[in-house]
């Protein structure tokens, strides 16, 4: 792996936890009663600021439990980045292999003289063809890597989301109004 590719899977990995702090994964919280900042909540029941922090922490404890999501762990990656493809020729190989071809045709037709013509007209034309998959196929591996980090933040979206109803629900139980 070449520093420019290892350089360009380490910025996607970083724009996943930067989406991840767009999205609330990280509020910077120090304990798990505030890990709930995004909430409201209100006690019905006229609870002590004591309970309150008991009860959230009791919600925290049974939510993460229930879900399997802990909203106080740093996010990890759940998939591999996705494999590249074998490089493919390039504009080198496509100009080597065009020229080659271009004499050998142009040789057939016409003799040396043609053979000379066709590999100058086969070496552009392979270069400008091999130069040319070689971008696709970058192009390919880029939108692999940039939808497999959407995929990333989509399933820790999803999984945040079914933490945060669980504890809402468990704070609504204890008598707290949340929103």
């Amino acid at each position: 792996m070449s520093n420019s590719d290892f350089l360009s899977r380490v910025q996607i990995v970083f724009a996943v936890v930067i989406l991840g702090i767009a999205l609330g994964a990280f509020n910077g919280a120090l304990s798990p009663v505030f890990a709930q900042s995004d909430f409201i909540i209100f006690p019905n029941d006229g609870q002590s600021q004591e309970q309150q922090e008991k009860d959230k922490f009791a919600c925290y404890s049974w939510s993460k439990n229930q879900t399997g999501f802990d909203p106080m762990e740093t996010p990890r990656v759940n998939e591999a980045l996705p494999q590249k493809g074998a490089k493919r020729g390039g504009a080198l190989k496509g100009g080597v292999g065009g020229a080659l071809l271009g004499a050998a045709i142009g040789g057939i037709s016409s003799g040396s003289k043609g053979a000379r013509k066709g590999a100058a007209i086969g070496g552009i034309s392979g270069g400008v063809m091999g130069g040319a998959r070689s971008q696709n196929q970058k192009r390919q591996e880029e939108h692999a890597e940039q939808q497999w980090a959407q995929d990333q933040a989509n399933q820790y979206a999803q999984k945040r989301n079914f933490y945060n109803r669980a504890y809402s629900a468990c704070l609504e139980g204890k008598g707290y109004t949340v929103r």
